[in-house]
């Protein structure tokens, strides 16, 4: 049997604009910092989600095209309706099986995505398919284990708690690009040459425990699936025992927690 193209649970761009689009608008342009590209490229954004990179992009080019690509159709709806420029377009894609020609990309940027490819290597195969030679690859994903805080006291506190939580924690931990440096094995591993790996730090905020908790309520994500499936005496427990990890024994109010993401970058020979 074939491989899921993502295991990522994506059904509203609303959903992951709570989610994880907020966060993904505050990484970007640190990401973005780290790689060189010329104004007249041609530019995909792999598994572009709600637009947050995109945007990115095209704030930082004055003539560069654009084209966003990810492999839910409700995603990519999002972000057309969001962002609306002639050097931008959008389409529904699977990174396992890219509609597009060898050798049109001068850049290729994926961002929180490659890490839920299961086929990997598939992946990182396409993407160097349809770069030019000498074109660059740059990809972030979170450090989930160790760089990750909002997600990880979720899951340490819920994994006490369920044994299917601590499943989803060690899966959560465990996604090959996630280690230490795998990202740059793995861009080596796909023939990418210079390849150079960084990290890159940006502050979760929260302005109660409600804010923190209620993306956890919504659709997308691999923790709300996960708690679609757990009964509402469960689910209230597990709530209680985060809301205490949240509070630390003070009031509620704002909170801020440090996320860190993995950096790597190569060209195509």
């Amino acid at each position: 049997m074939e491989p899921k193209s993502s295991d990522f649970s994506a059904a509203s761009g609303n959903g992951y604009e709570l989610q994880m689009g907020r966060f993904s608008r505050l990484l970007a342009p640190k990401f973005l910092d780290f790689i060189e590209f010329e104004d007249s490229d041609k530019i995909l954004d792999a598994g572009c989600g709600t637009g947050a990179l995109t945007a990115e992009l095209l704030r930082r080019t004055k003539t560069a095209k654009i084209v966003g690509i990810d492999i839910s159709e409700a995603y990519v709806e999002f972000a057309a309706c969001e962002i609306s420029n002639p050097r931008v377009s959008f389409e529904a894609g699977d990174l396992n099986a890219l509609l597009m020609p060898d050798e049109v990309f001068d850049h290729v940027v994926s961002q929180l995505v490659l890490d839920f490819v299961p086929n990997t290597s598939g992946a990182f195969s396409e993407i160097s398919r349809i770069l030019k030679p000498g074109g660059r690859l740059a990809v972030a994903v979170w450090d989930a284990r160790g760089g990750l805080v909002f997600n990880r006291f979720f899951l340490d506190t819920a994994a006490m708690l369920d044994r299917e939580a601590n499943e989803l924690r060690k899966k959560n931990f465990t996604r090959p690009l996630r280690r230490p440096g795998r990202l740059e094995e793995a861009l080596r591993s796909a023939g990418f040459a210079e390849v150079q790996a960084g990290e890159i730090h940006i502050r979760t905020e929260f302005a109660s425990f409600e804010d923190y908790w209620s993306p956890f309520d919504g659709t997308d994500g691999p923790i709300p699936s996960y708690l679609s499936k757990r009964s509402p005496e469960l689910k209230n427990q597990i709530k209680d025992a985060v809301r205490d990890a949240y509070l630390d024994g003070e009031a509620d109010g704002p909170r801020s927690y440090v996320a860190t993401a993995w950096i790597a970058t190569g060209r195509r020979q």
